[in-house]
This record gives C-alpha cells, structure tokens and sequence, in this order.
C-alpha cells in the first residue's frame, strides 16, 4: 500500500497546489507526514473544503502557533514515573508502545512528541521497566495501549506484548487506541485481532473516527473482524471545526458508528496542540451538538463531550447542563431534549438520609 509522506507525493496525488510546496515542505520539517492510500482515496479533490483532507493533508496554517498553545497540552510528562508510562488517573495506565502512526492528523495533541528527529518505539529496556511498574502498582486496573498507534506493530510483537499483561494478575482490562481500522484497513487480519486477545481480561479497542466518510466498505470490514472475534467497540471523535461541528455531520457519524457495532464513547473537544487553531471550535459548539443529539438520536449514540484540562488534570465532562435549582421554590427545573422545562420537586426537609459530606472514593487494589 502506498503512504504519502512528503509535500511533493501530496502534490502529485493532486492533494495541494505546487504552488504551495515550500510552505508545506516547512510543516513537513517539523511535524510528521503519513496519508495511506485507503484514506486519500476518500478525498474529494473537487472540494477544496473536502472534511478528510482537512483532517490529513498538511496546511501551512499548522506553522501558526497561539501563545496558549502547549508542547504537551495533555500534560503526560507530568504523570508519567517512567519512559513510555502515564499514570494520571488511579486505576489506569497509559502504556506508550510507539511513536509511529499509520496515519498523522493534523490536529494531534502529541505531534511534538513524534515525527522528524523523534524515537520511534519504546526500548527494550524501556518497556521492562514499564512492565515492571505496572507489576509493582496493584492498584492498576487497565492498561491502556496507546502511542503512536499499537496495532502498527506485528501480531508477534503484540502478541508478546499481551501475554506479559496477561500474566500480571490484578490488570484486569485491556484497551487499545487506534486509527489503524480506518488509516489502513488491510491490517486488521485474523493474526492481528488474535493478538489482541488474551485468555481471562477482555480487550476492549477504541477506535478513532471524525467523519462518517471514514467508515468505507474496508473500514468496516476491518472492525466486523474485531466485533465478530468478540471485541467490544468504543469510538473516539475529536471535535474539528469544518469537518464535524454540523448536526447533521455528527448525527450520521454516530449513527453510523452504532450500526458498525462501535459504542460512541468520548467526544474530545480540540486540544491545545500547536498550530491546530484553525481547527479547533467554540466550547459552546459543541455543547449544542449535544443537545442536538439528545433524544432526537437514540441513547446509544451518544457520546460524552470532554475536555481534556491543560496542564495534565484530567478530562472533564463538559456537556450543557439540563437542571438548576429555582431560587424560593421547592423545585427543580428540568429541561427535555424538545427544550420545554418542566419542574421536578425537591425532598422534603424532613424526609429522606442526612447529608453526607462529599470523599474521595477508595477501591481495594
């Protein structure tokens, strides 16, 4: 399969104008380029506003950098005890087995972690001694493989990869990240999904997609081998002015995403990665894509809208609210998805449990 990977394979796949070459060539120098062939075949050349290109094909809107724009937006260096370890919440690792990708979107939050001059994998002894703090931390829950991509490894290497997980008892879960089933479909063989499978944890894998568009004939394919080899589904989507911010846009992906057996799971707004300006929106854009979906779209398809906090604190639900309490009444005003409010009373004063103060919860590793 062909991946372009440089400004001049871009322009001869009519994807940029030669006009544009050295502009792009400076994006290029800086941040990694990859567009496989199953995903530029998507690309309407006709429109120059076409939602895929504007995902993958380099713009040299990317060399514009805003001052609240961060290196690490997501703050992983901060939680991270170890090389290729980001340990942020408690019950769950982020295990970063590669920095390559099959595909590299524009938008990324860790494009100053990968590309021209970047590692491109863990070391051997790298990832032992991040075998080994997951080993020594019972408290962890699931490992969450991620990169880069790490279904660009080889069945084997994932393989061997699954099977020490497996042998570590209090990990329970395993979650894989990817663009792979879109980026490159043919890679999703029978000897991969086996890899991703261990005897006595599921894998669940969390697969990327911003654009309905996406989810070609192969594409499909590729996650019907998951989902019949008994992986569960989950979608990740990355909010991207142009590309997804319509109603309309986002109704069909999710939609689309349910009658391919993937659950919809977070809806990311735009991170703070340098030079993605241009692609991020308003918070409030999609706070009204939600309430768009909401009831007019059935529950399955509905995705929690977070925000990932500068800075490395963590993702926050950042959906519109639809109850307040009335000042001077005994109620709650609640809204319906048609956008009515409606009351709902509150307790007595004298009936139900007394207050309980608000701790933080304990789990026994």
């Amino acid at each position: 399969m062909t991946t372009l990977r440089t400004s001049a394979q871009f322009s001869e796949h009519g994807l940029v104008p030669p006009e544009q070459r050295p502009a792009l060539d400076a994006v290029a120098a800086r941040y990694a380029l990859a567009l496989p062939e199953a995903l530029a075949e998507l690309i309407d050349r006709a429109d120059p506003h076409d939602p895929i290109a504007r995902q993958f094909v380099p713009d040299q809107a990317e060399l514009a950098h805003r001052p609240e724009e961060l290196n690490d937006p997501t703050g992983d260096s901060t939680h991270s005890p170890v090389e290729g370890i980001v340990h942020r919440y408690p019950d769950r690792v982020l295990l970063k087995l590669t920095h390559i990708c099959a595909v590299y979107c524009r938008f990324c939050f860790r494009r100053e972690m990968i590309g021209p001059g970047k590692p491109n994998a863990l070391s051997s002894k790298a990832l032992v001694d991040a075998f080994d703090y997951i080993r020594t931390h019972p408290e962890i829950w699931e490992v969450i493989l991620t990169g880069g991509d790490p279904l660009v490894l080889s069945a084997r290497r994932l393989h061997s990869i699954m099977k020490t997980i497996a042998k570590i008892d209090h990990v329970k879960v395993v979650r894989i990240h990817t663009r792979v089933p879109v980026a490159d479909p043919a890679r999703i063989t029978p000897e991969l999904v086996r890899a991703m499978k261990i005897k006595g944890k599921p894998t669940y894998v969390a697969v990327h997609v911003n654009h309905p568009r996406e989810l070609s004939a192969s594409a499909r394919a590729a996650c019907a081998r998951m989902a019949d080899a008994g992986i569960p589904l989950l979608s990740q989507t990355v909010l991207l002015a142009n590309v997804n911010d319509t109603p309309e846009v986002m109704a069909e992906l999710m939609r689309s995403l349910v009658e391919c057996r993937i659950k919809p799971y977070y809806l990311h707004h735009g991170d703070m990665a340098p030079g993605t300006s241009h692609l991020r929106t308003e918070i409030a854009v999609g706070q009204q894509l939600m309430r768009d979906l909401r009831g007019h779209l059935s529950g399955l398809c509905q995705p929690t809208y977070v925000l990932d906090i500068p800075g490395g604190h963590g993702k926050s639900p950042i959906g519109p609210n639809y109850i307040e309490a009335s000042s001077g009444t005994a109620h709650f005003k609640v809204e319906d998805f048609n956008g009515q409010r409606h009351q709902y009373p509150l307790p007595p004063s004298n009936v139900g449990s007394p207050k309980r103060r608000a701790r933080p919860l304990r789990l026994r590793a």
